[in-house]
């Protein structure tokens, strides 16, 4: 699909990062209501990247995670599982009380939540502690944009939408920043969870002093509230065009007689308008985490260990570099989205993530096939503590790194060349006390991942991925979520579309580090591959261009176009078919 009503003429896309800056001086109203709103998406950010570093010492404190590779997965996902269920009922919420209500919700449970994990004393209330963030994350990663979208205007709406996509990798940013910060400190987990609710109690106190959206104050009849708003919002020549268009949309709404608190999924099903935006709007939210982003922001810190980098500290570093990339990349997607347009921005994206993915695949491919070996004379260095398996394999039996990690009765380590971490090793039972007697001799000890030359190359294909993924399906979904819905629909169209990206985002966190153990860090990157080229296939055939449309005009658009393949038209030629239709 492409194109629309483009009221707006051409000017919308080489003016709108400008206009964008511009508010700042002209109406920095606009500005504190998306930065507010916004921090939702901190909050989102935070948490995804907070646990991938605090998981390392978490481990460390309690055996039982570390023995259990289905503990560390549920640790990492029951706060999806809980967003899961919070953007279920967030779309109920968005409709019933507000999307200011909604937000001050989500704050006081990520608050919650984070005090439950900083005082955790076992895996269990961790993962309480975990639910109940999830609760409050769920809600705002679906309500923040929406927020954000509905008290914008028109032209600049997609740059506003993308701060919050920008909050998220900043979040995300911060949280590596702070797991460095308290890796010497005591109770260094703790801190990493705990520091989490500041910021939702700094934007729990911001929104009590915000006004709630004026689409939705207009939808309950508040029109004298909305009116009042949107005259904060728009400039003087534009409002009166901006209440007129909300009044049409209500009196369809009327017409119709399908008010939110009535409609049934069969009527959605059967309203043209909405299955379109829903097939588009959920079909994108499933793909952007079936490419496999939550595995690089969980789980960074491990996959760059098991490119060979065997320090918790050096792991954390390297994933600050990944981070630090996907917030310039939503900087990007800020310049771009009004600029090129949603569409076209997908596609480059999803192009640039499906050769990342090939590469990470080859990477993974040699860095397993060509792992140091286990030497005797290494090994019987340091007797008594030999691996138990390796040890019963019979006189020189052939292992290399790889096989060792792989052990299981009990779990052993690689401790590498003192010479040469490429050269054979020793394979020992892994624990702290042979970790230390490892170290002291000045070799590098491997639990994750063995010693290889090709890591640095990794770190390349992990940084393409995020360069490519942030600009363009790493925001993108979300803000053609808040603007492809008709106003009735909104709330709980939006719910459905979030509850689909939280459930795929379940489905990789919980199944990513098994996939790994079952075949092999490589064939699942390849996966994330296969499933990227079929994404682009769906962005190709099903995602509509909504640049510079009003969020009435989508409805419009949306209406009167069917699906189609040919979508890099001139833009003179949209215009024109637009026109006839």
């Amino acid at each position: 699909m492409e194109g629309g009503i483009h009221s707006s003429g051409g000017g919308v896309d080489s003016t709108a990062f400008k206009d964008c800056l511009s508010l700042a001086k002209k109406n920095p109203f606009v500005l504190r209501l998306a930065f507010s709103a916004g921090i939702g998406g901190l909050l989102f950010g935070y948490d995804t990247g907070v646990i991938s570093g605090a998981l390392l010492y978490i481990r460390d404190d309690f055996k039982s995670v570390d023995r259990e590779t289905v503990l560390q997965e549920s640790i990492v996902s029951m706060a999806v599982a809980g967003a899961i269920i919070g953007a279920a009922i967030g779309g109920w919420l968005n409709d019933r009380y507000g999307r200011r209500t909604t937000i001050l919700i989500a704050d006081f449970l990520f608050f919650v939540g984070a005090v439950l994990m900083a005082a955790a004393p076992n895996p269990s209330l961790l993962i309480v502690g975990r639910v109940f963030v999830g609760l409050g994350v769920g809600m705002a990663s679906m309500t923040s944009p929406l927020y954000i979208s509905e008290a914008s205007p028109a032209k600049v709406r997609g740059a506003l939408v993308s701060t919050n996509g920008f909050l998220i990798t900043g979040g995300q940013f911060l949280s590596y920043l702070i797991n460095l910060a308290f890796t010497k400190a005591p109770g260094t987990w703790r801190w990493m969870l705990g520091v989490a609710g500041v910021p939702a109690l700094l934007q729990f106190i911001l929104m009590l002093l915000l006004p709630e959206s004026p689409r939705w104050l207009y939808r309950k009849g508040r029109k004298e509230e909305a009116e009042a708003i949107l005259r904060k919002i728009y400039p003087s020549q534009e409002v009166d065009a901006e209440i007129q268009a909300l009044k049409e949309s209500m009196e369809k709404e009327l017409l119709e007689n399908e008010a939110s608190e009535k409609v049934s999924y069969v009527k959605l099903l059967r309203t043209t308008t909405v299955r379109r935006g829903l097939v588009a709007g959920v079909g994108l939210q499933v793909f952007q985490q079936f490419v496999g982003i939550n595995t690089v922001m969980y789980y960074s810190p491990t996959i760059v260990q098991l490119a060979g980098f065997a320090s918790n500290q050096t792991a954390l570093l390297l994933s600050l570099v990944t981070a630090g990339l996907n917030a310039f990349g939503s900087i990007v997607s800020i310049y771009f989205i009004d600029r090129t347009g949603r569409k076209k921005l997908l596609v480059i994206s999803l192009c640039g993530v499906i050769i990342s993915l090939g590469l990470l695949s080859a990477v993974f491919h040699e860095t397993t096939s060509h792992a140091p070996p286990v030497g005797a004379n290494e090994t019987s260095h340091f007797d008594p503590y030999t691996c138990p398996d390796y040890r019963l394999a019979g006189p020189s039996p052939i292992w290399d790194c790889m096989k060792c990690l792989k052990a299981s009765s009990p779990s052993c380590g690689f401790c590498s060349s003192s010479e040469n971490k490429l050269l054979a090793g020793a394979c020992l039972i892994s624990n702290n006390t042979i970790r230390d007697v490892c170290h002291g001799e000045n070799r590098a000890w491997y639990t994750r991942g063995c010693p290889s030359s090709f890591g640095w190359l990794a770190l390349i294909g992990l940084a393409l991925y995020i360069i490519f993924f942030s600009p363009g399906m790493g925001s993108v979904p979300w803000i053609v979520n808040s603007e492809i819905y008709p106003l009735r629909f909104r709330g709980i169209c939006g719910g459905i579309a979030a509850t689909a990206n939280w459930i795929s985002n379940l489905i990789v966190a919980q199944s990513f580090l098994s996939l790994t153990e079952a075949i092999g860090t490589s064939w699942t990157f390849l996966i994330f591959g296969v499933i990227s080229v079929v994404a682009l296939c769906f962005v190709l055939v099903c995602v509509p261009e909504t640049k510079g449309l009003h969020i009435e005009e989508v409805e419009k658009m949306l209406e009167t176009r069917a699906l189609q393949l040919k979508f890099w038209e001139k833009r003179s030629d949209v215009l024109k078919k637009n026109q006839e239709v």
